[in-house]
């Protein structure tokens, strides 16, 4: 069991280290200047130049990417070039809204993707099983943020069950609140949902033709029983995997929503860093989320020990 975690802790940081080189490497090669957009296109070179050097823009890249990976380790993410305040402020700000966001959407996913799935499992070749795949397959081919569209237009608009857009925060009425993200989390979770649903639906057969759960159902057990208690634990590690992956896809995924429903997350910070060429707010959110991604599939690798033991036994 040590051997197994310490390879996927190497693993895990290995891949920190790639995705922070990656990312630098990425913002470094973009057109444009951040002190020029800041102080606008009429501004005087010299004024240009003094403000590239306040900011350290001048100093050699690798300089700056060991600075940046320090700040990063100490939890000091600097200054934002535009709102003047500290990075690490703006993102635990807008980490309240998008993490919940993120949270509910995964919940709804999961609970819309492992009901359709094991229905149409166990109506396989079935009208329940075709129509559920067919319904997924709608699903996958549906943008989210048109989805999003088509939600305001008809539970705000035309229905007034909900609010086109903003968010009234955490602190007055908590309920109120969630229910400002449940039309973005509805709209991230649809086509995540297709998705998972199909694999569930896929590994859920697959388990079903094993010879044990011929045995369970020979012995007495119930279908029900046997794909409660049997099947459904040995499906879910290609399931796990998929919602680890999923999970971090949500969070990118508010890049968009967040937009469309005017939600000041850490995906509108993203967009409106990248108008404003703030780029020590971008390389931060996008390092977030790369850390968020590689977390998760860690936490994923963990959980494979646990629901199926012959991983850990292959890894010793």
């Amino acid at each position: 069991m040590s051997l197994f975690l310490f390879k996927r802790f190497l693993t895990f940081i290995a891949t920190l280290v790639g995705a922070s080189a990656l990312i630098f490497v990425v913002l470094e090669i973009l057109p444009g200047n951040a002190a020029q957009m800041l102080m606008g296109p009429d501004a005087a070179p010299e004024a240009v130049a003094a403000l590239t050097s306040k900011l350290g823009l001048d100093q050699p890249a690798l300089s700056r990417y060991a600075q940046w990976v320090g700040g990063l380790l100490q939890g000091d993410l600097g200054n934002s070039y535009v709102y003047s305040t500290p990075v690490l402020e703006l993102v635990l700000e807008r980490l309240a809204l998008t993490v919940p966001l993120a949270l509910l959407a995964m919940l709804i996913t999961t609970a819309l993707a492992l009901a359709a799935g094991l229905y149409a499992a166990s109506h396989h070749n079935r009208v329940g099983d075709v129509g559920m795949m067919s319904l997924a397959q709608v699903g996958i081919a549906i943008p989210n943020f048109w989805f999003a569209i088509l939600l305001i237009l008809l539970f705000s608009v035309h229905l007034k069950w909900f609010s086109a857009g903003g968010f009234p925060g955490w602190e007055d009425d908590p309920l109120d609140a969630l229910k400002s993200l449940l039309l973005p989390a509805v709209s991230l979770a649809v086509v995540q949902a297709a998705i998972l649903a199909r694999i569930t639906r896929s590994a859920v057969l697959e388990v079903m033709r094993e010879d044990f759960v011929r045995t369970a159902r020979a012995k007495g057990l119930s279908r029900r029983a046997t794909l409660w208690g049997h099947v459904l634990r040995n499906a879910l590690i290609p399931v796990i995997t998929v919602m680890g992956l999923q999970f971090a896809n949500l969070l990118a995924g508010t890049i968009v929503v967040e937009n469309v429903f005017f939600l000041p997350g850490l995906g509108r910070l993203i967009f409106q860093s990248i108008a404003n060429r703030d780029l020590i707010v971008v390389r931060n959110c996008v390092m977030l989320l790369a850390s968020l991604v590689v977390v998760v599939n860690f936490v994923v690798d963990l959980l494979y020990a646990v629901i199926d033991p012959r991983v850990k036994a292959s890894d010793i």
